[in-house]
């Protein structure tokens, strides 16, 4: 009964978009209001639910957790693309109604620390292989690699495997609070932590380093976004660039809320505040 109930909220495709309500589809409707901002058009989306946990309550409710697989099919000026995302969400039924229904919150972040210098004795020197780690960003966008830990805001987790796949050296082992490496089931700050990769990049002096650009169209693909969604000076997620939209604009894919190609400014996401602030992090190598 859940599952009927669920696919025929979600497991929809739509094409008339002038017929959607804003509590149905709010996120829909805050993608639309992106993409008129950039002059892009939606042209369909698509939305698959999957149930992945029902328990029963002793007032005979059920809290349900599901996740819900979006896909929109974009054209900006000649070029089309398609955004995908997946979103957590939890719900509690009773006699075949929804009663709540609402989106998964971010996970809270380590605190993480701010980046000390670090030489030590590993191999430093490489040349960043960009196309290696779009690749990679592109596999497992939503799935995990199970050579590496999952962790419940795995979106620095997520990055760090991306760069690692593009060459970049760790460095720093044993040290939580140096360098940027994971091994032997432990990992440095910087390997998992948004706010400790945002310092360790740009403060890296061998390895993996890079500088800060002052807006997002300089950025190349591979490269790195980070995210300050309240604006309070600790970055809260990161992403990297996958792709171009049809000004040159970044597309990025991403953990914790899974997504592919998508639009680099997230002010589509309920974590999007008017304070957000962003830094545009392009990786440097030995070249």
């Amino acid at each position: 009964m859940i599952r009927r109930i669920l696919m025929e909220n979600v497991g929809v495709v739509i094409n008339d978009f002038t017929s959607i309500g804003d509590s149905q589809f709010e996120k829909v409707n805050r993608k639309k209001a992106s993409f008129l901002k950039r002059d892009a058009k939606l042209l369909k989306v698509g939305a698959t639910g999957k149930v992945h946990t029902i328990d029963k309550q002793l007032d005979d409710t059920e809290k349900v957790t599901y996740s819900v697989h979006y896909t929109y099919f974009i054209k900006h000026g000649n070029h089309y693309y398609l955004e995908e995302e997946v979103e957590s969400r939890k719900a509690v039924y009773y006699g075949g109604v929804i009663y709540e229904d609402v989106e998964e919150p971010i996970p809270a972040m380590e605190p993480g620390v701010d980046e000390e210098e670090y030489e030590g004795g590993e191999r430093l020197e490489y040349r960043y292989d960009r196309h290696a780690a779009v690749q990679y960003a592109e596999k497992w966008w939503n799935s995990y690699n199970p050579a590496y830990k999952k962790f419940e805001n795995d979106c620095t987790n997520f990055i760090s495997q991306c760069l690692l796949a593009g060459d970049a050296p760790m460095r720093g082992y044993p040290t939580k609070g140096k360098g940027w490496w994971m091994r032997n089931q432990s990992w440095s700050y910087s390997w998992t932590v948004a706010h400790s990769l945002r310092q360790y990049i740009p403060n890296s002096s061998v390895g993996l380093r890079g500088k800060l650009v002052e807006s997002p169209d300089k950025l190349k693909l591979g490269d790195v976004i980070c995210y300050d969604f309240e604006g309070d000076g600790r970055f809260d997620h990161t992403t990297i660039v996958t792709g171009r939209d049809a000004d040159g604009m970044p597309l990025v894919n991403a953990h914790t809320y899974n997504c592919r190609m998508r639009y680099w400014n997230y002010e589509d996401s309920t974590a999007y505040t008017p304070n957000i602030k962003y830094k545009f992090l392009t990786i440097m190598d030995d070249r």
